[in-house]
Parts: C-alpha cells; structure tokens; sequence
C-alpha cells in the first residue's frame, strides 16, 4: 500500500500519511460487506491520494490567485534578485584586477577597459605620458591574461565600493579620486 501511495505522491511524510489514515478508516468499516479485502484498500488509497493531490492542487491555484502580479513586479524590483549574480562576479572580477596588477596598472587598466577613457585623459588622470599609459595598458592586459591567482583581499574596499558607484551611476569623478588615492599609497608604502 506505501508504494502505491508513494508512487501517486512522490512525498515518503504523504504516502504514509495516506496510508495511515486508510487503514484507520478501514478499521473502522463494515469489513464483513468488504468482499476483497486487498482491491478495496488498493482502491482506497488510490483515491486517498487522488484527493490529496486535488486538494494541493486547489490550494496552489488559490494562492496563486491571491497573488497580484503587479504587487510581486514591486517585491522583485525591491529585493534587486537579477544583481545578485553580477554584483558576484564583479566582485570576483575586481579581486583579480586587485591582486594581479599594480596600483598604476590597474588605474589604467579601469579608465580605459571599463569607462573608454582615451589616452589623453587617462595621461591627465595619472599624470603620466601618453605612451606611458598605453605601456601600463599593456602590461596590465598581459597580467590578466595570465592564470588568475586566488585573492586575499577584500571585495569591498572602498575603492570596490567607488567602481561600483561609477558604473551604477556613471559618475567617474569619485572613482578617480580613489584611484589616485590608490596609487598614492601605493607609491608612499614602497619608500
């Protein structure tokens, strides 16, 4: 009887429930009128089941009634689920370019790759020659292609959290500032 009920439901808690439940029922019969006492605890439990699927299937159509799409469009748009996954991989992302290229690298590797900056304002930015950006460009690129190492670093430092802010809401302004902060301290540590 179990495996018929647990074939029908597919839930071990129901089928045994159902099964349970029929048998208490069939105890409580007039066995005597019961002329195959097998066929009518197979049939029993087939149409125990049957209801309980029928009877979850109500309750699945209810609450999916009570459910208002437009009201479900505003806890989606609140909860922001679809940036889960990338603000992950971003977060992965900017590891990598964290641990892998130098402070310098990294700033022109950002204003270039991410925001298009030209040559010619990423030289204003780093305060640096032309070719020299282009150079740093270069290495940061070759950097990156070789295998990534893993991180110690954290995701959300403040410069992350500026680079998130600047793709967000396209203001590069902070996120230059940082930067430069970045290289500073850099370039302070070394001496």
């Amino acid at each position: 009887m179990h495996q018929i009920a647990y074939n029908l439901l597919r839930c071990k808690a129901d089928a045994e429930d159902i099964v349970q439940d029929t048998f208490i029922k069939w105890l409580s019969a007039e066995q005597e009128k019961i002329e195959n006492t097998k066929a009518y605890l197979i049939k029993a439990v087939t149409n125990n089941c049957l209801n309980h699927l029928n009877k979850l299937k109500r309750k699945k159509e209810e609450y999916w009634d009570s459910i208002k799409l437009s009201e479900l469009m505003v806890k989606f748009k609140e909860s922001d689920i679809a940036n889960i996954d990338f603000e992950k991989e971003l977060a992965a992302a900017f590891k990598v370019i964290q641990t892998k290229l130098e402070p310098l690298e990294r700033a022109a590797y950002l204003l270039k790759e991410i925001f298009d900056f030209d040559y010619e304002e990423i030289q204003k930015v780093l305060d640096k020659k032309a070719d020299n950006c282009r150079q740093l460009l270069s290495r940061a690129r070759k950097k990156l292609d070789k295998n990534p190492k893993k991180s110690i670093l954290n995701s959300e430092s403040k410069l992350f959290e500026s680079f998130k802010k600047a793709c967000d809401m396209g203001n590069v302004t902070d996120f230059v500032q940082h930067l430069k902060a970045d290289i500073a301290s850099a370039l302070h540590s070394k001496k």
